[in-house]
Order: C-alpha cells, then structure tokens, then sequence
C-alpha cells in the first residue's frame, strides 16, 4: 500500500542511555501505548567503544529523520550518553532533550507531527511535570481541604451570631 503523502513527517525518537535504560523506556511506552515505529535505543556502557556508539547514533539520526528531524531523548545532562548526542547537532536535524522520563517519552510520541523545536519544548514540559514529590502534594491537598473546611465553619459561625 502507498503511504498517505497528505501526512506530515513524524520526528523520529533516539533513547541514548547508560546500560538498558533507554530500551526498557521504550519497551515501557510500546506497552502503554501499542506498536511504536521509527524509534530506538542506544545504549552506551563499558562494553562499547566511543567511535563505534558515535557511529550508531550517526546512522540512527539517518534512518529516523523522514522529513521532519530526530529528537534525542538521553538520561542526563553531563553524562557520556548526551555528551556524544551532543556530537550530532552539527551534521543532523536533532535536538537534544536531557533527564528522560516516562511522561516524557509518552508526550514525545503522542505529539510527533509537531515541528522538532515545538516537540523539545514539550519534552521538557511534560518530564518536568511527571516529577512530582507524591506524599508533599498529598499532604498539601489534605492541608488546603481542611482550612477550607476551617473558613466555612468560621463562616457559618459568623453567620449565626449575626
């Protein structure tokens, strides 16, 4: 069957990670959201050289960019796997996004069709709003639910006296 040419190019997904982080993400995603396409992992560890990694990433950017650029997805800003990601801003249509998470990655495939910059911009977005302090917020709703309680028992207190 031929491809639907009226749709836009997706941004491809490179996962750049130490060890199997970044295919365990991705394995995670597909569970969550079905059969993903024009993505991969690299994983980045001992075991690899760095000129053989740098070549992998090189040739995944390739494969994945259709049209509309590949966003690279790495664990954490300093380490060896974004470091060398960072090697491909010069040659490639990439952009890098660092401290990869799960909301992260689902935001990143749900929005796709978005111009690469755009995509980046919600990658940061929503990795930044999947980290939340559980027991605080919790806390603080329980907190909030009882003053509001407080001021409408205060209220209708003021109101009977009235």
């Amino acid at each position: 069957m031929a491809e639907d040419q009226s749709s836009p190019a997706q941004v491809g997904i490179i996962v750049v990670a130490h060890a199997d982080y970044g295919s365990a993400m991705l394995r995670t995603a597909e569970f969550i959201l079905g059969t993903l396409s024009d993505c991969t992992s690299i994983s980045v560890d001992i075991a690899q050289e760095v000129p053989e990694t740098v070549r992998r990433l090189d040739d995944a950017a390739q494969r994945l960019d259709k049209g509309a650029g590949v966003i690279i997805l790495t664990d954490m800003f300093g380490g060896t796997p974004t470091n060398l990601a960072l090697s491909l801003l010069g040659n490639h249509h990439v952009e890098v996004v660092t401290g990869v998470n799960l909301p992260m990655l689902l935001k990143v495939f749900s929005s796709r069709t978005k111009s690469l910059e755009e995509l980046a911009e919600l990658a940061g977005e929503a990795g930044t709003r999947g980290i939340v302090v559980a027991g605080k917020m919790l806390r603080n709703k329980t907190r909030d639910k009882a003053d509001k309680t407080d001021k409408s028992e205060k209220a209708d207190k003021a109101g009977a006296q009235a």
